[in-house]
């Protein structure tokens, strides 16, 4: 047994996929099984189970993958380690973002971090499920640390640094029976016709826990997964929204409101798991961010 086939088994484990291993390994396909096999005489057990259409782990699998993880943690110390008696960081840092993050400027606090620590790459990985597949990534140990929104309860498993938070406008149509006013309570929006990210986004469970914490209905009738779409989607008539005010940038043949009696606030956060320290590339990594978002 070594360090390569307890590195291609977790891979294969968390992306339930030999194919998405090898890419996220950097080796071909065939690599990745031959190594596995290999592991697998050497334990005289089977690992997975490859008969499904999703590869999935037996009972002898489900034992050694916290094992091998933390072996695979203990590696990661024991570079580190060196690599600061050396004077220099290294290392992989498996960052989640959110598609429409410019509250934190993550190209100029990817920059400033390179400038600091050239030896660590920073390898992005942008949501497509919201802020609930990020936690399931940092979960699932496919990620280190995370930028996600998450309003309310942390989930379990999960530590969360707050960094800040934008708080969300109403965006009706120039031609809307609410457009000449200024503000507006939440109240007065039930039955409308709403367009929305859809669930296990931040912007949306925000705005569903304002309009439960009211016993207010809501209508969501358009989804979209960009929230930067949400002005020309208002615009062109198919609802109203409540987006954030840094995407409000174009607005023409619109008008924002103000929504009282609600929290609307969007909370941004760092998220990283509680079972696991953070590696030393991590540790540099989470400090530049906060050190960034005190300026």
């Amino acid at each position: 047994m070594d360090v390569r086939q307890l590195e291609y088994f977790v891979a294969v484990a968390e992306e339930s996929s030999f194919t998405r291993a090898a890419a996220r390994v950097h080796v071909v396909q065939s690599a990745v099984s031959a190594a596995i096999k290999t592991l697998e005489r050497e334990l005289g057990a089977t690992l997975l189970d490859r008969n499904s259409q999703r590869v999935v782990l037996t009972d002898a699998g489900e034992a050694l993958l916290p094992k091998a993880r933390a072996v695979l943690d203990a590696v990661t110390e024991a570079k580190d380690a060196v690599a600061q008696v050396r004077g220099g960081l290294t290392g992989t840092v498996r960052l989640g973002t959110l598609n429409a993050m410019t509250l934190v400027d993550l190209p100029a606090l990817l920059g400033e971090f390179h400038r600091r620590h050239p030896g660590v790459l920073v390898r992005t990985n942008a949501a497509t499920t919201g802020s609930i597949g990020l936690v399931e990534q940092l979960l699932d140990r496919r990620l280190d640390v995370s930028f996600v929104s998450l309003p309310g309860e942390v989930p379990a498993g999960i530590v969360l640094d707050e960094l800040t938070h934008s708080v969300m406008d109403l965006v009706v149509p120039h031609d809307h029976p609410l457009a000449a006013r200024t503000e507006v309570s939440l109240g007065e929006l039930a039955g409308l016709d709403f367009i929305d990210s859809p669930l296990g986004y931040g912007n949306r469970a925000v705005v569903d826990r304002a309009f439960a914490a009211g016993a207010i209905p809501r209508r969501v009738t358009l989804e979209m997964s960009d929230l930067f779409t949400g002005v020309d989607y208002v615009r062109h008539g198919l609802g109203i929204a409540l987006l954030p005010g840094y995407v409000l940038r174009d607005t023409r043949d619109v008008a924002t409101l103000r929504v009282t009696g609600a929290d609307l606030r969007w909370p941004i956060g760092l998220a990283r798991p509680a079972d696991r320290a953070p590696s030393a590339a991590t540790r540099a990594l989470i400090a530049v961010v906060h050190e960034f978002l005190r300026r």
